[in-house]
């Protein structure tokens, strides 16, 4: 009894090792690059709700600073939106996050060397900078994953904004 006891729990182990790791693989290398900027993986993995083949998609042309998104999707499902936007003014952020297009819920401004807002699903940040697009830019980050009513990862948020918003201005080539 004992023999065909440890031959089961033999076999038991290799099974539910081999279970888990089909059932479970490692996670999914996350970019230490977004939409052309370097971010640490450790911010853009704490957004994420999946991590699973990841790929991007991408309209930004920097040289030319026409607005376009850049999407990060996990299979067939977007988990992470960068809305890349040139203004010849300032937008009013609080307007920006309530609209359409930039729906942003619950923002609250953040203090920030940069104008920022964040909010539960996403934050806004925004700097004069003098390109071929205008005079201003303005960088929109959207988790559609995110539950509305989900302040749980608004520290994350800012955290990925303080360190992407400025890498990101340092690639745009501003003018004065």
């Amino acid at each position: 009894m004992k023999k065909s006891f440890r031959a089961f729990l033999g076999w038991s182990v290799l099974v539910q090792c081999a279970v888990s790791s089909c059932a479970a693989p490692a996670d999914q290398a996350v970019p230490e690059q977004i939409c052309g900027v370097s971010v640490s993986s450790r911010l853009t993995r704490s957004l994420l709700t999946s991590k699973d083949d990841l790929r991007e998609f991408s309209r930004v042309d920097r040289a030319e600073a026409v607005t376009a998104p850049c999407i990060l999707q996990s299979g067939e499902h977007a988990v992470l939106g960068l809305r890349f936007a040139w203004d010849d003014a300032p937008t009013d952020l609080m307007y920006l996050a309530g609209s359409r297009v930039s729906r942003i819920a619950e923002p609250h401004a953040v203090p920030f060397p940069f104008k920022t807002i964040v909010g539960n699903d996403g934050a806004i940040s925004q700097t004069p900078c003098k390109t071929r697009g205008g005079r201003y830019f303005t960088l929109t980050l959207q988790l559609p994953q995110v539950r509305l009513g989900d302040r749980g990862r608004r520290a994350d948020i800012e955290a990925f904004m303080r360190a992407y918003f400025p890498a990101t201005v340092a690639t745009l080539g501003c003018g004065t």
